[in-house]
């Protein structure tokens, strides 16, 4: 039995925005037996542009239900049904969410139109519901409402089930997440898995940890891995898999700090050396016997810290070069004059003369600790605050004169004089280059919740 879904929205991110309408037909694999159709009031403002895509209106949902009045509804729907959207992820994870803020876990198997219209009908210039379907003269009457297009998505799984049988390949979906895994691996415990960010481990038979593996949803990336036929190591992998766990982290930059952590005490069968980095560059600081700070630069090979990566050796002296330029600094100094006497800037009158101690380190370093200033981590002490595990929660980073000190999570309730629960939750550990290379990577891509300095 299927559960054909459609759904319309406020906007395009699960955790921020609301469902505004939703269809579900219920198919038997031959023809529909039961419909449900309805606007939902989002309790909050349809932006212009999705009116413009949909049609809905502020008025047409101010006296619609709220998705709390249909939810036993849809669950009654559901249950005990594969769900099916083109594009099911993103009608999947709206409803998990409206389900989620109300204290229910909603879980049913998927079946996703486009994957397997790309599985049975390939060649199409676009896999869109609108093109596919137009491709396929399927009429689509009422695009970009929830019944137009989810009528049009149980059109679309009729032809690629009639395809399947003509095939006789049988239920793909099916086929695929079990087929060669191992007989101790419990199948309903890969349905309580959460799709929310997190590390997963992965066990053999007799306990031993073989993986060790992150993901912003957990059980997207669990179920990739139990149906991965690419190379003859991810089969085998999969082979051995007899228990899984996994540790929820609410942020996905703790999630990489803990794997990399996981990774680097437990040495998995299956998990390669800490991934490398495109960043196999870097600035490097040191003060000198005359008392004069310096700047090298060098490949990453140790453990050493830099104060800034680089993805090529062009890239890293382009940068010295900025800083000499721009703060006044010695090219002897910065590492990029190898010479027992004074760098050539000084013999052409451009250099103050720290290189040939005619400066004093004094008024040196001034310029120095400000070009110093530039690297994110050089000297400070900060809280990176990004999401809990739950909506009362925070977790949080801690940085202390540069270096990685530890992680934590806090309530929200509990921060009202000051940062002393911030400071307590903290668990301490170690600092190395990964974690570096991970932080700086993690804070130049991505935008967490708040930086607090302290």
């Amino acid at each position: 039995m299927y559960a054909v879904v459609d759904i319309e929205t406020t906007g395009g991110s699960p955790r921020l925005e609301r469902i505004t309408e939703i269809a579900i037909y219920i198919h038997d694999g031959e023809r529909v037996i039961e419909e449900f159709s309805t606007l939902i009031n989002p309790e909050r403002n349809i932006p212009y542009f999705i009116t413009s895509l949909t049609g809905i209106t502020n008025e047409m949902v101010e006296d619609a239900p709220r998705f709390f009045e249909v939810a036993k509804k849809i669950v009654e729907l559901t249950d005990g049904k594969i769900f099916v959207a083109h594009n099911a992820r993103f009608d999947y994870s709206f409803i998990r969410q409206e389900f989620s803020m109300l204290g229910y876990t909603f879980k049913r198997p998927l079946l996703d139109t486009i994957a397997l219209s790309r599985k049975l009908l390939p060649g199409h210039r676009s896999y869109s519901l609108g093109n596919l379907c137009m491709d396929l003269g399927i009429e689509i009457n009422g695009r970009h409402r929830a019944s137009g297009d989810a009528l049009a998505t149980v059109k679309l799984m009729e032809l690629l089930l009639e395809k399947d049988r003509e095939l006789k390949s049988g239920s793909i979906i099916r086929k695929r997440k079990t087929a060669r895994l191992h007989p101790a691996l419990e199948l309903s415990k890969i349905a309580d898995i959460p799709e929310e960010p997190g590390i997963y481990y992965f066990y053999n038979e007799t306990g031993d940890i073989i993986y060790v593996g992150k993901s912003r949803n957990l059980f997207q990336r669990v179920n990739t891995h139990l149906s991965n036929n690419t190379s003859s190591r991810a089969m085998e992998m999969r082979s051995m898999i007899a228990d899984i766990s996994w540790e929820l982290t609410g942020s996905e930059l703790i999630a990489l700090l803990l794997e990399s952590a996981e990774i680097k005490a437990k040495k998995p069968l299956f998990n390669r050396a800490q991934r490398r980095t495109g960043f196999r560059w870097g600035i490097y600081s040191f003060t000198d016997n005359e008392g004069y700070i310096r700047f090298e630069y060098r490949n990453v090979k140790d453990d050493a810290i830099p104060l800034s990566l680089f993805t090529s050796r062009d890239n890293v002296r382009a940068k010295l070069e900025q800083m000499i330029h721009e703060y006044d600094l010695c090219q002897k100094l910065c590492g990029l004059y190898e010479t027992d006497g004074p760098c050539f800037h000084r013999q052409v009158g451009l250099c103050r003369g720290a290189c040939s101690g005619d400066e004093k380190p004094s008024s040196y370093n001034e310029r120095a600790m400000q070009a110093l200033d530039e690297f994110v981590f050089t000297g400070r002490s900060f809280f990176i605050i990004d999401a809990g595990r739950n909506t009362e929660e925070k977790c949080a980073v801690k940085i202390v004169n540069g270096k990685f000190s530890g992680y934590g999570y806090f309530n929200v309730n509990d921060v009202g004089f000051g940062l002393t629960a911030i400071h307590d939750c903290i668990k301490c550990a170690a600092d190395n280059r990964d974690i570096q290379v991970i932080i700086k990577g993690y804070l130049r891509n991505h935008r967490v919740e708040r930086i607090i300095d302290f």
